[in-house]
């Protein structure tokens, strides 16, 4: 997966270009789908630095080998990023996922 793929698979589904973070929450590693968007005027990321950021997030999620998770959430969820709202992805990391969580 690229990070064009990624935008064009949120984008599919929500219509939006959503910002993707990835987080530590409660000692698991998610994807976190973010209520503000590139479209936004006051979104604080020019398009190449949004496009940049996303093919990070991509790399990392190939080489957790996650993308078909995180393809399959996007595609079946029916919650929505809004206002102070995150859509979190549980990424399964399997043997890999302690390399992710030490302090």
């Amino acid at each position: 997966m690229t990070g064009q793929e990624l935008r064009q698979i949120i984008q599919a589904k929500w219509g939006y270009s959503y910002d993707v973070q990835l987080r530590r929450v409660e000692g698991r590693i998610v994807a976190q789908i973010m209520w503000r968007y590139q479209e936004q005027l006051s979104f604080p990321l020019s398009e190449a630095d949004y496009l940049q950021h996303l093919e990070h997030v991509a790399a990392y999620l190939n080489d957790w080998g996650v993308v078909g998770q995180v393809r399959d959430f996007i595609q079946n969820t029916k919650a929505r990023p809004r206002l102070g709202k995150v859509v979190s992805i549980p990424l399964q990391l399997g043997g890999r996922s302690l390399e992710w969580l030490v302090d």
